[in-house]
């Protein structure tokens, strides 16, 4: 597997984390590393809401996980790795994971946080034990990362795909999560150029009322209406349909910012208290524009981590072109 980064790079394999950061690049970075141990990270912490597919892939290629891994530990000198889950993941697959996983060096691990647990760097402090909180970056965790050696993080998508390049059957495809107002709502792999519309009509899921949907990521994905959908799923891959009549705006506002109040850390004053001014310009329907802008550009500016960055694409999108604010 010595061609194995350069096949990543051929093939332009991106994370599917979210980030969608080359994964060659990522591979190169730990591997050219000088460490007496490294650590190898398969996230399937997956706490973004209407995202199943890493779910998906443990269910019905859990044999194509564990085979990127594999290689990854091949390519990388003095690994081991972790596949680490969602807690409810965890309870459902540990036993069927670590018959596949056999004599490898890969220990399957719950998180113990929530949806902040997904973020490299809390990966990094939960299986160390460490504080619940992200860390400050650089370093990464490709150069300082589970006890401060290199540490190989990517989704577990990541490593499904890693596998089928290696095997030459990789065609350029990804994971979706379709959910929502729609009609058969599931997880469909689909070549990654198609557009969102061609998503919905390839899967029998275009609506024929009016509606608008979220892209990229669950609750922080953004609000794009019908005529915008000529673009790409990006992100996570997660796509929500909301049909106008059916969906109070507040009524889904006020479920993103619950989300995030709950998950969030409540280690930067921005985040914290940003996300609590938003629920309560929410409960009350009183937006005050200039304020909910200012809260927007704290949030966006100023957040410790990506958690805090996040809550503000879907509130901007939602604002432009549902309220019209």
């Amino acid at each position: 597997m010595s061609d194995i980064i350069a096949k990543l790079e051929k093939a332009k394999l991106l994370g599917r984390g979210g980030a969608a950061f080359p994964t060659h690049l990522k591979w190169q970075m730990v591997k050219d590393q000088k460490a007496e141990t490294k650590y190898i990270v398969a996230n399937g912490s997956e706490g973004e809401p209407a995202t199943a597919k890493d779910a998906y892939i443990v269910e019905h290629y859990p044999e194509l996980l564990i085979e990127g891994l594999s290689i990854a530990l091949t390519t990388i000198d003095h690994s081991s790795a972790f596949i680490f889950l969602r807690r409810d993941y965890f309870k459902k697959y540990k036993t069927k994971l670590e018959k596949l996983i056999a004599d490898l060096p890969i220990k399957v691990v719950a998180e113990k946080g929530g949806y902040l647990s997904g973020e490299e760097t809390m990966v990094c402090q939960e299986i160390e034990n460490g504080l619940l909180r992200p860390r400050h970056k650089p370093p990464f965790p490709g150069q300082a990362g589970i006890f401060g050696y290199p540490t190989l993080i990517n989704n577990i998508e990541t490593f499904y795909y890693v596998a089928q390049i290696a095997q030459g059957k990789y065609n350029n495809e990804k994971m979706y999560t379709i959910s929502g107002d729609t009609k058969n709502p599931g997880v469909y792999e689909l070549p990654t150029e198609l557009s969102i519309k061609e998503i919905l009509k390839q899967t029998n899921n275009y609506p024929t009322t009016d509606f608008f949907v979220q892209v990229g990521g669950g609750a922080s994905g953004e609000i794009l209406l019908a005529e915008e959908l000529d673009k790409n799923a990006e992100g996570s891959g997660a796509i929500i349909v909301y049909d106008k009549k059916k969906t109070d705006p507040y009524i889904l506002m006020d479920s993103w910012i619950k989300f995030f109040m709950a998950q969030n850390c409540d280690k930067c004053t921005p985040c914290r208290e940003g996300t609590y001014r938003l629920a309560q310009m929410i409960k009350d329907k009183t937006i005050d524009k200039a304020i909910f802008d200012d809260l927007l550009f704290v949030l966006e500016n100023t957040s410790f981590c990506a958690l805090g960055k996040m809550v503000v694409t879907p509130f901007r999108s939602l604002a432009d072109k549902i309220l019209k604010l």
